[in-house]
């Protein structure tokens, strides 16, 4: 782990204002996710999520108090968006989710960290960075991101029906590592459940989370089997024929002809 690099995330000015402004009201903000590991790992961040111990009402109206830009469209799920400059924060409030069914979700506001940290999909990205420097680290996130493992928080095949999408954020952090340590019992769990991805979720998101797979520094790992990198990943073969199935061309000429670019 490189703590420089996570001193170096915290002090940049825009991160140090989202941080002062709720220290000053007494409440507690960390960052957490994507920006944690990819810090962790030396890539390069654009958006930063915060996890905040605070209800979204008092997040808009501090962020109104200190006149900083936000939009809060998705509030109902305890999201609020803020921007410092060039700088995108999204801060959710700590909830615990229930009722989850593929995309939907209930929510429930909560105090309790760690019950935050239960609702994330994978243990890489379910380490938080407080405002001191320290990582808290509920399931062994860190010694996974070490070892180059992807591991779901909890029981597989739960977390794939509370959200179809992780299937396909499972494969696109695989291509993060140059050389990923395939949990094998995972691929017959993914490859049972993917064709419901397609109920659940639209063309257009299957063909986004695609595209953010090419732009991984490894990206055929997310596309081929790990032990035959010649052979495309049954979920790949799927979605090309459902592609083919609903005549969706942008998902075609304009994804999965990038992807047949990699073989």
């Amino acid at each position: 782990m490189n703590k420089y690099s996570l001193a170096q995330l915290l002090n940049k000015d825009e991160v140090k204002t989202i941080v002062n402004i709720f220290a000053e009201k007494d409440i507690e903000i960390r960052l957490v996710g994507g920006c944690v590991r990819n810090t962790i790992l030396d890539i390069d961040n654009k958006d930063i999520d915060c996890a905040i111990n605070e209800k979204p009402d008092t997040v808009v109206k501090i962020l109104k108090k200190n006149n900083i830009k936000f939009k809060d469209f998705a509030k109902q799920y305890g999201l609020i968006t803020a921007f410092i400059k060039n700088q995108k924060f999204e801060i959710t409030s700590l909830r615990k989710d229930f009722n989850q069914q593929g995309r939907k979700t209930d929510i429930e506001f909560t105090k309790d960290w760690e019950e935050d940290a239960k609702r994330r999909d994978f243990t890489l990205n379910a380490l938080y960075l407080d405002s001191k420097g320290r990582l808290i680290d509920y399931f062994n996130g860190l010694k996974d991101l070490n070892d180059k493992k992807v591991k779901f928080i909890g029981d597989i095949e739960n977390s794939i029906n509370e959200d179809y999408l992780r299937i396909l954020r499972y494969y696109r952090f695989l291509g993060i590592f140059e050389k990923p340590k395939v949990i094998k019992s995972y691929y017959k769990i993914l490859n049972k459940h993917f064709k419901k991805t397609f109920q659940h979720l639209s063309n257009d998101m299957i063909r986004i989370e695609i595209l953010k797979m090419l732009k991984n520094k490894f990206p055929l790992n997310s596309f081929c089997e790990i032990s035959n990198l010649k052979q495309k990943n049954l979920w790949l073969q799927m979605t090309k024929k459902h592609f083919l199935e609903n005549d969706y061309k942008l998902g075609l000429n304009n994804c999965l002809n990038k992807v047949d670019k990699l073989f």
